[in-house]
């Protein structure tokens, strides 16, 4: 038998066989059976004098939704102490006689002491009050409550242990949500508590044993532990080191030190995690999370269930490999001493990687087929990510290629000098080109992907995670093993890290204490919710290509038709690739229009008319739903247009700022159209596809960028870099500069040292 917060807990509980709880956090939506421990920091108010209404109202929202869901949910609640408490004053208040008030006067009355309040009269005064509120506003929901009163002698008898086993069995058999608290009216008075000015609170511990306890004699799939802060810290929280714990493994209490206990109650974090690694013993998964904070305690619980990575999360599997953060904060290292490394010495790490791309073509492309044989048996993806997926020998060709490109191109990045100014004698101003820092670049499909943007990493000096798609799982791993077999060479493996734990993409996003830039390489949907999930971390990228091409009157019949092929239909699936074609309204029923729609018809475009193009038909084809639709497939939409400003108008207003085109030998038109279209990329005569970093000579690219803030277009190693200033000075202070100081500034600016011509 083992005591903890003198509840007597038996190793092997009754009628239960040894559980196993969820290895992962991905499984808890599995759980069918929660418990809910409110602890008396979340229910009370902050003066510890009453409810916190609104944040209990959420609760039983979240209670509520997960119940109708067929789940069967059981809460263990604190506050009938406080809730009698805020009660008890009202009554000593009210009791007073009206004709000593007035005798004495309102200012005495104000005055007036409140006696000392005693823990068991005021959880007697609250626990029918805590309980009709529960029933309030449960009912708000059609959900049934009940109230069940238990105290620690009620663990010592086991025919009341059956009997409290077989009362909670039935409500939920009958979908009622049980309502569990300690019964404080009786049970032994505490040790004082000075926290809630003169009244004490039983023991958080407690509730805590009780939640845990009723948690493995039930069976229950998850255990949801709600404080006032955020989990467990491997210190105590608000020092300069703590760090959250995001998941707790049974033997790591050593690397723990505990702080003092919440606000309220007498328990601790310490017998939080004793409690929960009981019930962990027991096969039943635990969570402690915070269930103040205004801004997640809206959705909290129901986070935790849907696997979010909310709190800390007690698991008994502990994975081969390190975490995601363990890796952010070995990428960030690695990064530093990748930086720190001569420019030659980055490229030689580049053509290392670039050779085994070659040398160990056999190896990549037989992980490449057992991926898209996966993928073909699960019949999950589309065409054109099949197409994404696949690598061949001109792929890993034109990949090593494009990585010798970077590696010669690298010469000269990091630690740059792009401005010297004198600030005043003997006070030189330098700003340098630096590292970001640590990138996470997620990507779908695309094991070609990740090479390119390792290599870009290194020739910029950053820290590298990558999240890829399952579906390349078996590409994306003997590329990255290649990766980090080119970094040996100078000692740094570790700079680039590839994530291949559970990790949500929406909980990679939440690093930002780990993370400087994220960067989504994927569908539009994927990007969306990046930028949406992405607290606290700038995103770099686009979330569609709208592309579009103006044909102008002056249009050369030879041209028009090479190069809206090429923009559509070269590989329609890209996000450089043509979507909306824009024709000026004098092309109409002339044999250059002609032409344009018999060559997307031989091409099998399916087309969609614009409304101002419907309307010259007779019969027209499938009017479109949206003008700003990127369809990724052989379609686009046709639209016609009264002159090249109506079609930079159109473009604003439809496009998503990624690359446009004009078609015409008109050059006063032609610069009209480049010098007012606002996009990352706008080209005269030349197809869409050309907006890639390989095209552009920058060897590949990590993304093409929409943003008007840094990088913008196709972004290679330049936009992988920030700036810092360096002042080197003797013995400057700024007082020497004041009106009546000896120095004055002279701002000049100075020339730049010569960079490598190669």
């Amino acid at each position: 038998i083992r005591c903890w917060s003198n509840i007597p807990f038996i190793t092997v509980p009754l009628s239960r066989a040894h559980g196993k709880s969820f290895a992962h956090r991905s499984e808890l939506k599995h759980a069918k059976r929660i418990v809910v421990k409110l602890g008396s920091a979340v229910v009370t108010r902050g003066d510890e004098c009453g409810l916190a209404l609104g944040r209990l109202a959420s609760i039983v929202e979240q209670v509520s939704m997960l119940q109708n869901q067929g789940r069967e949910m059981m809460i263990v609640t604190s506050g009938a102490v406080a809730f009698g408490k805020q009660r008890l004053r009202h009554e000593i208040l009210l009791s007073q006689s009206v004709r000593q008030a007035l005798h004495s006067g309102q200012s005495q009355l104000k005055d007036m002491a409140i006696p000392v309040l005693e823990a068991r009269a005021c959880a007697a005064a609250g626990q029918s009050g805590l309980m009709a509120l529960y029933e309030a506003m449960f009912t708000q929901y059609s959900i049934c409550a009940a109230q069940i009163l238990v105290t620690n002698l009620d663990f010592h008898d086991e025919q009341k242990r059956r009997n409290l086993n077989g009362t909670l069995h039935e409500l939920l058999r009958m979908n009622i949500v049980p309502i569990i608290n300690t019964n404080d009216a009786v049970v032994p008075p505490p040790e004082p508590n000075s926290d809630l000015q003169g009244v004490n609170v039983i023991s958080v511990k407690d509730n805590d044993s009780l939640a845990a306890r009723l948690a493995v004699e039930m069976k229950t799939d998850l255990l949801i532990v709600l404080s006032d802060v955020e989990g467990l810290f491997d210190s105590p929280p608000g020092s300069d080191d703590a760090k959250l714990i995001d998941i707790f493994y049974p033997g790591d209490q050593q690397s723990v030190t505990f702080g003092t206990k919440s606000r309220v109650g007498m328990g601790g974090m310490e017998a939080k995690v004793k409690a929960a690694l009981w019930a962990l013993q027991g096969g039943t998964s635990v969570v402690i999370a915070n269930g103040t904070h205004p801004k997640i305690s809206g959705h909290v619980i129901t986070d935790i269930v849907e696997g979010k990575k909310v709190g800390t999360f007690f698991s008994e599997v502990k994975p081969a490999g390190p975490t995601v953060e363990q890796q952010a904060e070995m990428a960030r290292a690695g990064g530093r001493t990748l930086a720190a490394l001569q420019p030659e010495q980055r490229a030689e790490v580049i053509y290392r990687l670039a050779d085994l791309l070659t040398d160990q073509r056999e190896e990549i492309l037989l992980a490449n087929k057992k991926d898209l044989e996966e993928a073909e048996n699960k019949g999950r993806l589309a065409l054109p990510l099949l197409k994404r997926l696949s690598l061949s020998t001109s792929k890993l060709n034109s990949l090593a290629i494009g990585l010798r490109q970077i590696a010669a191109s690298s010469q000269d990045s990091v630690g740059r000098v792009i401005r010297r100014t004198r600030i005043a004698k003997d006070l030189d101003l330098e700003q340098v080109t630096v590292p970001i820092g640590v990138l996470l670049v997620i990507f779908e499909s695309r094991p070609d992907c990740l090479p390119q943007v390792s290599a870009l990493a290194i020739a910029s000096g950053n820290g590298l995670l990558l999240k890829g798609g399952k579906e390349a799982a078996h590409s994306n791993q003997i590329l990255h093993h290649l990766t980090q077999e080119a970094l040996s060479i100078h000692g740094v493996r570790d700079a680039v890290q590839l994530v291949n734990t559970r990790e949500e993409v929406e909980d990679l996003c939440r690093l930002d204490k780990l993370i400087d830039l994220i960067i989504p390489r994927g569908s539009s949907q994927l990007v969306r919710n990046i930028q949406k999930a992405a607290k606290g971390i700038p995103v770099m990228g686009h979330s569609e290509g709208i592309c579009h091409v103006y044909v102008d009157t002056d249009a050369s019949v030879e041209k028009v038709t090479r190069i809206i092929r090429d923009s559509k239909c070269e590989y329609p699936a890209a996000c450089n690739a043509l979507e909306t074609l824009l024709i000026h309204r004098d092309l109409l029923r002339t044999p250059l229009f002609d032409q344009i729609i018999d060559m997307l018809r031989v091409e099998q475009v399916k087309i969609h008319a614009g409304p101002k193009f419907a309307s010259y038909l007779t019969f027209s084809p499938s009017e479109v739903k949206s003008l700003r639709t990127e369809y990724g497939d052989l379609e686009c939409c046709i639209e016609v247009v009264d002159s090249v400003q109506e079609a930079v108008e159109h473009i604003h207003k439809y496009g998503s700022s990624h690359t446009d085109v004009i078609i015409t030998e008109n050059e006063k038109t032609a610069e009209f159209f480049l010098q007012h279209v606002d996009s990352a990329c706008v080209f005269w005569n030349a197809s869409t596809r050309f907006s890639d970093g390989y095209r552009f000579g920058l060897g590949a690219e990590v993304g093409i960028s929409t943003s008007r803030i840094h990088a913008r277009g196709p972004v290679g190693i330049e936009g992988l870099l920030t700036t810092k200033w360096l002042l080197r000075g003797d013995n400057h202070v700024v007082s020497d500069f004041s009106e009546h100081g000896s120095m004055k500034y002279l701002h000049e600016s100075l020339p730049l040292p010569q960079r490598n011509a190669n």
